[in-house]
């Protein structure tokens, strides 16, 4: 295995260079990426913005439930279904613990 350094890169949208840090070179070895990026920073940025819309997100909307393990009042970021056990963070997590 080859000793990694930093790399100075150039976007090929705006041409400026940028630097392809080791630790970044590290992120995409332990990916399997083998491509090294071809835009820089901001240019990533701006392009994922525009593919998946630059909008921010506002809170999310949460709903009143009562927790099936201990019964205490909650809210959740879904709207519960009659039928179906709704849990508080802290039960929810300790039956995810268990698998």
């Amino acid at each position: 295995m080859m000793a990694l350094a930093d790399k100075t890169l150039v976007c090929r949208d705006c041409g400026r260079e940028f630097v392809f840090t080791v630790g970044e070179q590290e992120f995409y070895e332990s990916r399997g990426l083998e491509s090294e990026p071809t835009r820089c920073p901001e240019c990533r940025a701006a392009r994922r913005r525009s593919r998946f819309g630059d909008y921010e997100r506002g809170p999310r909307e949460m709903y009143p439930a009562i927790c099936a393990a201990c019964g205490k009042e909650t809210e959740v970021p879904f709207q519960p279904r009659s039928g179906r056990p709704v849990y508080c963070g802290e039960c929810f997590a300790k039956m995810r613990d268990r698998r």
